[in-house]
């Protein structure tokens, strides 16, 4: 919810009689309100990787609820511009530790077999709430749709206390016997388990590889090349800088299509596309899903400029040109919710072993959160520099050159185990531990 709700709000703030501020702010103030919670993420990025394997995948989830309960109640009762920045700093730093832990705690938790479509809960959820944002934001007062974000966010927080630690998490510390337990509850068998376990101490001589160590690691610096080429690539693409200013994006089209109705239904179509790749991306793989969504992303950021274009040439638009924006949106949230939006943050945690993960998952965190403060940041002021028609059409063409990257440069995950997928990226491994892999996995 908090991902969306600079969408309806910006309207809300620029219009006089909507506004609970003293006045309707300005562009600049609005690229604030929208962009300045990644200048937090960026920080806080930096420290994610320590805080999760420091204080666990449990405790850092709880850590992140918290804060996002005062921020709710900083919106309800906000009164100055100011007070919205700082909540939405605060709502960044929050952002960044979720999408961290949240990618890590689901591969752990999860079997092979299953790590993909587990791993595309946080999209689903997230979808949820970018529906909820979008269907009630814009049709309610800035303060109703505020009390209702708090309420929901308190409501969500709740069964984070009783979720049960990562085994791996609890291994890494020591607490076998913990790990053993939680990991007999998932897998539901014992004899599963200690063969899970034996898995991890299969890695544990790794364990005591420091950090700043990681760095000097070939295999690594080359799985955190990859991951940051996904990251920045996810937002050069366009999708962020559309959605947070979706309801002004649709605006600017001038059609007959009421924005705050097609908000909803682009919201619903995200909510669906979320769920069907839960569904397929165990079936047909990473890679096919991801090139084949992003290749339809981009034929619907070519019909967003083609309509900008258009419109601007003629001045006006009439017939069925009045859905082209609207139809070429869907496609774009669709597309992008069914491959880049869920895949990667599964992808992220997969493509690094358990004691590389959290050094590995921030650092491409981190180059994603830098390039949606950018892109967020700029949006506006490219598109009035050089026109929409064209920004849509670079965006279109960067989705593209992302597809060839993971065409050419990214192995598939799809049903391999962490040391399968670490041998595809270049790991030496012997004979014996090869073997055993194959006959795990017949």
């Amino acid at each position: 919810m908090g991902i969306a709700w600079p969408s309806p709000v910006l309207v809300k703030l620029r219009n006089e009689t909507q506004s609970v501020l003293p006045r309707p702010i300005t562009d600049e103030e609005g690229s604030w309100v929208v962009s300045i919670g990644s200048l937090s993420s960026l920080i806080v990025g930096f420290l994610s990787a320590l805080i999760v394997d420091r204080v666990g995948r449990k405790y850092s989830v709880i850590l992140v609820c918290l804060p996002r309960l005062f921020v709710c109640l900083l919106y309800v009762f906000s009164s100055r511009v100011w007070m919205l920045m700082i909540g939405r700093l605060i709502s960044g730093a929050c952002d960044v530790l979720t999408f961290t832990v949240v990618p890590m705690y689901a591969s752990e938790i999860a079997s092979k077999e299953f790590r993909g479509s587990l791993g595309t809960i946080l999209q689903i959820f997230s979808s949820l709430g970018i529906l909820i944002m979008l269907s009630i934001g814009p049709f309610i007062s800035f303060l109703a749709l505020n009390i209702v974000f708090t309420s929901a966010t308190a409501i969500a927080t709740i069964p984070v206390f009783f979720l049960p630690d990562s085994p791996y998490f609890l291994y890494s510390k020591g607490r076998t016997e913990e790990a053993l337990k939680v990991l007999t509850y998932f897998r539901g068998s014992e004899e599963l388990a200690k063969e899970e376990i034996k898995e991890y101490s299969s890695s544990a001589p790794e364990e005591q590889i420091s950090k700043r160590e990681l760095f000097t690691n070939k295999l690594f610096l080359k799985t955190v090349g990859i991951v940051i080429v996904l990251m920045i690539g996810g937002q050069l693409v366009g999708f962020n800088a559309v959605s947070f200013y979706l309801q002004t994006v649709l605006e600017s089209t001038k059609t007959s299509v009421r924005p705050e109705v097609a908000s909803v239904i682009i919201g619903f179509i995200q909510l669906i596309a979320s769920f069907c790749t839960a569904s397929i991306t165990d079936r047909f793989g990473r890679k096919p899903i991801l090139t084949t969504t992003l290749i339809g992303m981009s034929l619907g950021m070519i019909g967003l400029g083609a309509f900008f274009q258009v419109r601007s040439s003629t001045g006006t638009v009439s017939g069925i040109m009045n859905y082209v924006p609207i139809v070429s949106l869907i496609i774009v949230v669709f597309t992008f919710s069914a491959g880049p939006g869920s895949l990667f943050w599964v992808m992220m945690a997969e493509l690094f072993e358990g004691p590389a993960r959290a050094v590995g998952v921030s650092s491409g965190l981190i180059s994603g959160v830098l390039f949606i403060f950018l892109t967020t940041k700029f949006f506006p002021m490219v598109t009035s520099s050089i026109g929409p028609a064209i920004t849509y059409w670079v965006f279109g063409v960067n989705c593209i050159l992302l597809c060839l990257f993971i065409l050419f440069c990214v192995p598939e995950t799809k049903g391999k185990s962490f040391l399968e997928i670490q041998v595809a990226l270049g790991k030496k491994v012997d004979d014996v531990a090869l073997q055993k892999v194959s006959e795990e996995k017949s």
